[in-house]
């Protein structure tokens, strides 16, 4: 029995693995963001039950993504150094059928929670909650992986829509006021910062992509180009952050003096890094930009948090 549990256990942790959780912590983290902020802002409470739905709703939606990208990109996996260890082309998951049906168990999942919102807020919540979890999938899924991405060295532009979902979920599954202005600025906060890290990714492991004919934009130009690249997109991304302090939401300011601060200290670093890539355009200095902007993204959020609950 106990040997009985242990297997369970390494096969749950496979899947689990599949998942790609490092990613969908971070999005599930913005879409706490979203719910934070407009339940701060309106003096909304929300109940436990839409607090649920909204989080794993993000989380199932998340996980489905990336897993039915994987079972995609199985064939080219397979021949990444990076990425030849993964569970599918690692043979951990076999037939890779099983890894195509557990995604789309979790796109079921996904879907059918955020619908449920629907019971503990209004219909319209849950419908515009379902909207954007079924937005998110079909976009990474269908136009990034399937469409995009080893067509085009934009691809991670159009098929990075997908990250603006989650915050939009939290948003809604508390209101639906003020979605177009404050809600969709959430939104694109998680959207022009995939570019950069997603860039800065490929710029290091360039040679993989390469080897199997994906044209990532930092992976199929010059590393000068690429650098600068990487340093446009930081710029954008630094400058689309401070939009949340001329915005006003609930009939207030939409953020203050702490999500000021964040944002212009967090954008001087990363803003450095980058200025450090294009100086010396490696692989190096590139990693390092890739691996500050996670915790750049979640600062960002975290700011919003605090200042809507001061």
């Amino acid at each position: 029995m106990t040997l009985q549990r242990h297997m369970a256990r390494s096969r749950l942790a496979v899947y689990y693995e599949l998942t790609k959780p490092k990613i969908w912590y971070l999005l599930v983290f913005t879409a706490i963001g979203g719910l934070v902020a407009a339940s701060n802002i309106y003096q909304i409470e929300v109940s436990a039950a839409t607090w649920l739905l909204a989080i794993f709703s993000v989380a199932a939606g998340s996980a489905a993504a990336n897993t039915l990208t994987n079972y995609h990109d199985r064939d080219i996996d397979g021949k990444m150094e990076r990425t030849k260890s993964r569970p599918l082309p690692s043979g951990r998951i076999s037939p890779p059928v099983k890894a195509r049906n557990f995604g789309y168990a979790l796109a079921a999942a996904s879907l059918v929670l955020a619908w449920g919102i629907s019971y503990t807020a209004t219909p319209i919540q849950g419908a515009l909650a379902t909207a954007f979890i079924g937005f998110g999938l079909f976009n990474n899924i269908i136009v990034y992986s399937y469409l995009l991405k080893r067509r085009s060295q934009f691809n991670i532009i159009l098929g990075g829509l997908c990250g603006g979902s989650p915050p939009l979920v939290g948003w809604v599954a508390v209101t639906t006021a003020d979605l177009w202005t404050m809600g969709m600025v959430l939104a694109g906060l998680v959207f022009v910062w995939i570019p950069l890290h997603i860039w800065s990714l490929t710029m290091r492991y360039r040679d993989d992509y390469n080897r199997v004919d994906v044209p990532m934009l930092t992976a199929v130009r010059s590393e000068s180009t690429s650098a600068r690249v990487i340093a446009a997109s930081t710029l954008a991304m630094v400058a689309f952050s401070l939009v949340p302090l001329f915005l006003t939401a609930g009939g207030a300011p939409a953020s203050g003096m702490v999500y000021a601060v964040t944002a212009l200290a967090s954008g001087a670093l990363m803003v450095a890094i980058s200025g450090w890539v294009v100086a010396r355009p490696t692989e190096r200095a590139a990693w390092t930009l890739f691996k500050f902007s996670s915790p750049y993204l979640a600062v960002l959020f975290i700011g919003i948090m605090v200042d809507t609950a001061l």
